[in-house]
């Protein structure tokens, strides 16, 4: 396999990360594997999810951030872009969950509004919330009783269920805020039987691996958090972390890239290709711009077809089109499979 160098200061620019992962030419193309299982050209089996970027502002550094949000990020959807998602949604009852992600979506000043208005057309609410907004400012301390009102189903990534190794990943004190937050959630029903309010952890591998089993995870995290802090929670969702904007920046600085790419490509699974999210899933971006997933919007990659946008949006046509691949795709494919939703298979 030929070398690709780290690079001495790595970009978060998407088409030069495009470019980065359009280079190794030794290792199968995504579209190669698609094809030996039956599925190239890739295409949507329906429309169900409406996953909304909502801005690229928060309150934290990741590490591991896809979206390579941070407080210097001045991205934000204005309300204007949020009433065309809202038209959108009037006229397509197909989609059943708004998926609101940012960033931290709830630095957007006008998240709750548009919670408010998602939540009048009957849709269910998922919000991807990082936990530590929650102590950021006294201004965000309500959000549990928001989430309780509006019956919203929280996500929030939790790295690991030690101090050490969540700090390592997203900062200096964000194991213990993650904690309160998670307890204050608690405090208002969430995770507790019988409530009906539905949290969610993330949890995203710290180095250049694969998640173990999603199941077994769960069971350790349970039984850590329950044991050591008292807290409940429903679901565990492992997800793969993808080879662009932070993390590739980590696997070209690490001297990674090759070994990393080379485990996805041999870790191709075709019953987790069938399932992966874009092809019930659309994604907006903070713009109003329409991509195949929250990935592709990272880098760029508008989908392809007639509707592009939300003011052009073609329900007909989004069906037809044929989705957009490349490289990064095999992070999705890759053994149990990943997604938004966690492990595929």
């Amino acid at each position: 396999m030929k070398s690709l160098k780290a690079m001495e200061h790595p970009l978060a620019d998407a088409g030069h990360q495009l470019e980065i992962l359009q280079k190794e030419k030794s290792l199968l193309e995504f579209g190669e594997c698609l094809a030996g299982c039956g599925l190239y050209p890739l295409r949507p089996v329906q429309l169900e999810i409406f996953q909304v970027n909502i801005g690229k502002m928060c309150n934290q550094t990741c590490k591991h951030c896809h979206v390579d949000a941070g407080p210097d990020r001045k991205e934000i959807m204005t309300r204007e872009t949020m009433e065309l998602c809202l038209q959108v949604l009037r006229a397509h009852p197909n989609f059943q969950l708004v998926d609101i992600t940012g960033g931290a979506p709830e630095m957007n000043p006008h998240f709750r509004w548009f919670v408010e208005e998602v939540s009048k057309l009957g849709r269910k609410v998922m919000v991807r919330c990082n936990l530590t907004i929650l102590l950021a400012n006294k201004k965000y301390q309500d959000l549990p009783q928001f989430y309780r009102e509006h019956r919203v189903e929280v996500v929030s990534s939790l790295p690991f269920y030690s101090r050490e190794r969540t700090d390592r990943q997203r900062g200096d004190g964000v194991f213990e805020d993650s904690i309160r937050a998670l307890q204050w959630l608690n405090g208002v029903g969430y995770g507790q039987q019988d409530s009906g309010l539905q949290i969610h952890l993330v949890y995203n591998p710290a180095g250049a691996f694969l998640p173990a089993s999603q199941e077994a995870l769960e069971r350790d995290f349970k039984r850590a958090l329950y044991s050591d802090w008292g807290i409940v929670f429903n679901r565990l969702f492992t997800i793969a972390n993808m080879p662009i904007s932070r993390y590739l920046d980590y696997l070209l600085a690490s001297g990674n890239y090759e070994l990393y790419m080379s485990k996805l490509v041999l870790a191709f699974n075709p019953d987790a290709a069938k399932q992966v999210m874009c092809r019930n899933t659309l994604s907006v971006g903070w713009e109003g711009s329409l991509y195949d997933c929250d990935f592709n919007q990272m880098l760029d990659l508008i989908i392809g077809g007639t509707s592009k946008h939300l003011r052009d949006f073609d329900a007909g046509a989004l069906m037809q089109r044929e989705i957009r691949i490349g490289q990064h795709c095999f992070g999705c494919t890759a053994g149990s499979g990943s997604s938004c939703g966690g492990a595929l298979t």
